[in-house]
């Protein structure tokens, strides 16, 4: 078995790997992503009138519990233990950013986790506010930062 972690084993096969002889430590990651839409669609849903409700508390809870289901939703993801998760929405002229938080005490990182919860709560945007606009564009998701751990801090330029 090689020291380095990885995903393939000595055959080349998918495994999970192993993290057991890791040290626990606090591990926190941040994800973003935004969603563009119709001028409409943005008036309705900060005006809090869109035809399914409450759209930001309901894509915020979304992105939680994707958070705590990543191991079952990621192939090869070890199942967390979080600590905390939040997500948070700005408004933007053409469109709505999200930014999520994961964190955890363990032997594997969070990066996973932050990306899920920021991935799921703008596809749960999107079904929110789709009879309002169908042609809404997701993107733009990408991890803004993480600590802890061996590899240590790490920040998008």
């Amino acid at each position: 078995m090689t020291n380095r972690p990885t995903h393939l084993d000595e055959s080349g096969t998918a495994h999970m790997v192993d993290v057991g002889a890791k040290a626990a430590t606090g591990r926190r990651a941040v994800a973003s992503g935004r969603i563009a839409m119709a001028p409409e669609a943005l008036a309705a849903i900060r005006a809090g009138n869109a035809p399914k409700g409450d759209v930001l508390s309901t894509a915020r809870i979304a992105g939680i519990m994707a958070a705590k289901r990543t191991a079952e939703l990621i192939p090869l993801c070890h199942p967390l233990a979080l600590t905390s998760v939040a997500v948070e929405f700005d408004w933007e002229a053409d469109g709505i950013s999200v930014r999520a938080t994961a964190a955890t005490t363990g032997p594997t990182g969070v990066e996973m986790e932050a990306l899920t919860a920021a991935s799921v709560a703008l596809l749960t945007l999107y079904d929110m506010a789709k009879a309002l606009d169908r042609a809404m564009l997701l993107g733009d998701i990408r991890l803004l930062e993480k600590s802890g751990g061996r590899s240590g801090d790490w920040r998008a330029a």
